[in-house]
């Protein structure tokens, strides 16, 4: 999967789960405000994660995760972690 699919397959699922205006999914866009994220969400934002590119999201990654561009960069190196250990 290259940079480009998973960026696109995040924002379908964030448009779609969190009913976000596809436009307001901007590479330096605050993630937490943009997606109106509570505690609750973060756990449902997880799940999604976890289903959808079969790596284990830790808790303490999403603490430097301030950015769409923060976030998809997260995803594809743990995309690319999970490829080179397999």
């Amino acid at each position: 999967m290259t940079h480009e699919e998973i960026i696109g397959k995040i924002n379908e699922f964030l448009v779609e789960e969190f009913e976000v205006d596809a436009a307001k999914i901007q590479p330096y866009a605050n993630l937490r405000e943009t997606l109106e994220l509570d505690s609750l969400d973060y756990v449902d934002l997880v799940v999604i994660i976890e289903s959808n590119f079969g790596f284990k999201v830790v808790a303490e990654d999403f603490i430097d995760i301030q950015t769409f561009q923060n976030f998809y960069d997260y995803v594809n190196r743990k995309v690319e972690e999970k490829k080179a250990s397999v």
